[in-house]
């Protein structure tokens, strides 16, 4: 495996965190990327170690913060903040994407963008954090990386469901409601989608391996721009 290159040590100052060089390395390696690399080892091991992390940590604080919801309420958030829109929100305010180590291929069509991509990502740093440093530190990481959605109820509605929200905003701000325009490229196997959202005059793009994602994407991108503005 690699070693970590020089400019993730910018990103280890946002993680805040102790993680050893060769499972960092290994957690921002895309699985396109190894395959080109003689297939070396790649990410999607701790994905899923930081997928079951994630997981804990968020249904602890859930239970401990909000005592009054029920077993419903609770796996709704729950649901919210580890969904791939969220986790791919997260990335995105560290920048995750330019750390990655991505195929030429998969760098080519927008991989650094891409939800799922980002999303796993996240989860893969999450896992090499538990490796290197412990459960506690883990979970610690985890809340620190959520917490903008936690203190901000509509940012996490937004992130969770960003159609309904940026159409609500519209509407609150007297604007056209939103309509989406969305490009297919790149072969049947490995199909990227583009879609622009519009609302009024303002307009924002958002890509993904689907129509829903893109969609999301996009609006997502725009609710932020409207919300900032209102």
């Amino acid at each position: 495996m690699s070693s970590v290159l020089p400019g993730d040590a910018e990103l280890r100052k946002k993680l805040g965190v102790f993680i050893e060089d060769d499972l960092l390395a290994r957690a921002l390696t895309h699985r396109s990327y190894a395959y080109e690399h003689g297939g070396i080892p790649h990410n999607e091991r701790l994905e899923f170690l930081g997928d079951a992390v994630l997981g804990e940590a968020v249904t602890v604080h859930l239970f401990g913060t909000f005592p009054d919801l029920d077993e419903g309420a609770l796996a709704k958030r729950r649901a919210s903040l580890v969904s791939t829109t969220a986790l791919a929100a997260v990335a995105r305010q560290i920048g995750l994407g330019e750390h990655l180590r991505l195929g030429r291929g998969e760098d080519q069509t927008g991989g650094r963008n891409k939800d799922s991509i980002l999303a796993d990502t996240t989860e893969a740093v999450i896992g090499a954090t538990y490796l290197s440093s412990g459960r506690d530190v883990a979970a610690d990481l985890v809340l620190r990386l959520i917490a903008p959605l936690l203190a901000d109820p509509d940012r996490s509605g937004a992130v969770v469901d960003p159609k309904t929200s940026l159409q609500e905003l519209a509407a609150r701000l007297g604007l056209t409601p939103p309509s989406y325009d969305v490009v297919a490229t790149g072969p049947h196997h490995s199909r990227q989608f583009t879609a622009t959202v519009s609302v009024g005059e303002h307009s924002k793009t958002g890509i993904g391996t689907s129509k829903k994602q893109a969609e999301m994407a996009g609006a997502l991108a725009l609710w932020r721009d409207l919300s900032t503005g209102a």
